[in-house]
């Protein structure tokens, strides 16, 4: 059986930039939430000025697979087409221990 699972996606964001990602962030949540399997996410942005990662997505997703399908199609390539400029580092994960 598949079991759920959580993306958390860390983006390099310069400071000035903010404004601009989060819009982006938002078109392509729009259209990620619209996925089957897709659960829900949240944008954290850092409070240190300095991060490394100014902004980190969490998403839950009810499997990998369906994770993988929706980020395959050319629906998500045009609503995530705002994000190219600013580097990601995600990475699937489950819970092990609540």
């Amino acid at each position: 059986m598949a079991e759920p699972v959580v993306l958390i996606n860390a983006f390099e964001v310069p400071a000035g930039d903010a404004g601009k990602f989060i819009a982006a962030w938002q078109r392509t949540r729009d259209y990620l939430e619209t996925q089957p399997g897709y659960l829900d996410t949240a944008l954290h942005q850092s409070l240190s000025p300095g991060a490394d990662f100014g902004f980190v997505n969490i998403a839950h997703w009810a499997t990998a697979e369906d994770f993988t399908a929706a980020i395959q199609g050319s629906g998500f390539r045009e609503a995530a087409a705002g994000l190219a400029g600013y580097p990601p580092h995600p990475g699937l994960y489950r819970v092990v221990r609540g």
